[in-house]
């Protein structure tokens, strides 16, 4: 007899889907089963075809360009695929629901989040204007959201990442359907942030018996949450098994490359750096001032007083949650924002109080790889000139800087046949080598690397690690590398600065900072960090 627990939620059935103009198959004879209660994460590289199967699953395929060639999906035991519009219309959000990576994008700019998750039960006729309020912000509280009144009528802008994730889940999860798929839900979030969330999913789940299927290629996740892991590689089924199974006995090449491409929370061990100092920062800050005259003006220091030094063939890591004043400092440093005060040491010049003018010639001694490849990137030129735009805006002949372009681009693992390509031709571990490349043509003293590898796969973040790693021991740049995902930080960075509203609270070599932390908020960080029993490399859990 079935019982709560063991009820299927979701079978998959021999799935393929392809594209309409060309017949090309995308995703190949995938079955799975997800029952009551349980989470099953679907994991693999990008292009793997995960969200491709749980767009499928929504039956939100774009029918233009993509159809369910073969095989069959039940959503407790209803016929996804055999569903009219209407059908999967009310089944969505009562029967199954999805979350979706990116929440500013999931909502509406222009109305207010409460006026946003009512529309789920006014559109499936549940209750009027006034139960439906009561009902949201009952929800409000159940996700732990700080005071559901004021949220209720505040605007996407005007909430925190966190904040937003929290709304998408209670859109979600607001007419409690058997079935949640979370896409990516945490790919951007902070460690502690990152924490609540999957807390607030297990919750959930624990107080519905939910089935959850969650999309990630954050192994540190998978270890946390999963009950069974669902392996992808390009469109195909490579394996499946227990979380113990797949974590600490694969049995496919594919999965063992994977699972051992998840950096460890232990540093390897450094020799300490014992170049010349490049880069000396003292006091640097920056306050800004809110309100108005009638209101009343606030001052807000986004960085506090701050020093910090750098030195050549040196990588120095800024962790912190959001909002703790990385990127601030960043933008300090490379007065691509204005500080209010301090100074900033290039060598033997400060260019703290530099007018912009006067800035020009140092700017190439400091460059930038931002977080986002594919925006960072002109999708209208080629390859060839946007790694060559810097060398030619300081007067390198056009003949000159495309040789070197040449030369950049087999440096970071390309070829010179790619420099005719456009943006949009590349995968994203690509497009981060070029923004590399490009942050490289002008030889540059120092480096920022400002969350540069946070939306990458495992496997493609680990080359671009190695990457940066090997440019800075040949070539004796100064990389400053923020991120606020600790494996990374442990697996690059020589020395670590842990910032946290502003200021910098603790720092040291890495494997002080990150295995004898002296401050709380720093442990608390380690604390929240996923994944951090288990050693991936060697694929068991630590002793």
């Amino acid at each position: 007899m079935e019982t709560a627990k063991t009820k299927e939620i979701l079978r998959i059935d021999n799935l393929d889907v392809s594209l309409v103009e060309s017949g090309k198959t995308l995703i190949r004879d995938i079955s799975f089963t997800l029952h009551a209660g349980e989470t099953l994460c679907l994991v693999g590289e990008s292009g793997s075809g995960k969200s491709l199967t749980s767009l499928a699953v929504m039956g939100l395929l774009d029918p233009g360009a993509l159809r369910v060639s073969a095989g069959r999906i039940l959503v407790e035991g209803i016929d996804v695929l055999a569903a009219s519009a209407e059908e999967l219309r009310q089944m969505r959000a009562t029967r199954m629901s999805m979350v979706f990576q990116e929440p500013m994008t999931a909502l509406n700019p222009t109305e207010t989040v409460g006026a946003q998750v009512e529309e789920v039960l006014r559109v499936h006729g549940e209750g009027n204007a006034v139960t439906r309020r009561e009902r949201v912000l009952k929800m409000f509280e159940a996700v732990h959201l700080p005071a559901p009144e004021r949220i209720h009528a505040s605007y996407p802008y005007q909430l925190s990442g966190g904040q937003r994730q929290r709304i998408v889940i209670s859109m979600a999860l607001i007419l409690n359907p058997r079935l949640l798929i979370a896409d990516e839900p945490t790919t951007a979030l902070d460690v502690t942030t990152q924490r609540q969330i999957l807390a607030l999913i297990e919750e959930m789940q624990q107080k519905f018996g939910t089935a959850v299927l969650f999309i990630t290629h954050d192994f540190g996740v998978v270890s946390d949450i999963a009950d069974r892991i669902v392996v992808m590689n390009r469109g195909d089924l490579v394996e499946t098994g227990t979380r113990d199974e797949i974590l600490a006995r694969p049995r496919q090449d594919y999965t063992r490359m994977l699972v051992s491409s998840v950096p460890s929370l232990v540093p390897p061990g450094r020799m300490p750096v014992t170049g010349a100092q490049i880069l000396e920062v003292a006091n640097l800050n920056k306050v800004y001032t809110q309100g108005s005259f009638l209101s009343g003006r606030r001052r807000v220091d986004a960085l506090k007083p701050t020093g910090l030094t750098l030195a050549t063939g040196e990588i120095l890591g800024i962790v912190g949650e959001s909002g703790s004043g990385k990127t601030t400092l960043a933008r300090c440093l490379t007065r691509l924002i204005e500080p209010t005060g301090g100074a900033i040491r290039l060598g033997d010049t400060d260019i703290s109080a530099m007018s912009q003018r006067q800035l020009r010639p140092y700017r190439r001694r400091f460059q930038v790889v931002f977080q986002d490849p594919f925006r960072s990137l002109n999708a209208r030129l080629r390859v060839r000139d946007i790694v060559a735009e810097g060398m030619l805006n300081f007067g390198t002949p056009r003949e000159e800087a495309y040789a070197r372009v040449g030369d950049l681009l087999e440096r970071v693992g390309l070829s010179v046949e790619m420099m005719d390509r456009y943006p949009h031709q590349f995968s994203g571990g690509q497009r981060q080598r070029i923004c590399i490349a490009r942050a490289l043509a002008l030889r540059p003293e120092v480096l920022i690397a400002d969350e540069s590898v946070s939306a990458l796969d495992v496997s493609v973040q680990k080359q671009v690690l190695e990457l940066l790693r090997e440019i800075c021991d040949e070539t004796g740049v100064g990389i400053i590398f923020i991120t606020h995902d600790l494996r990374v930080a442990a697996r690059i960075c020589d020395r670590v600065l842990v910032m946290q509203r502003g200021e910098v609270v603790e720092s040291g070599s890495v494997d002080e900072v990150l295995t004898r932390p002296t401050q709380a908020y720093t442990r608390e960080l380690i604390g929240a960090a996923p994944g951090r029993n288990w050693d991936f490399e060697h694929f068991r859990p630590f002793a």
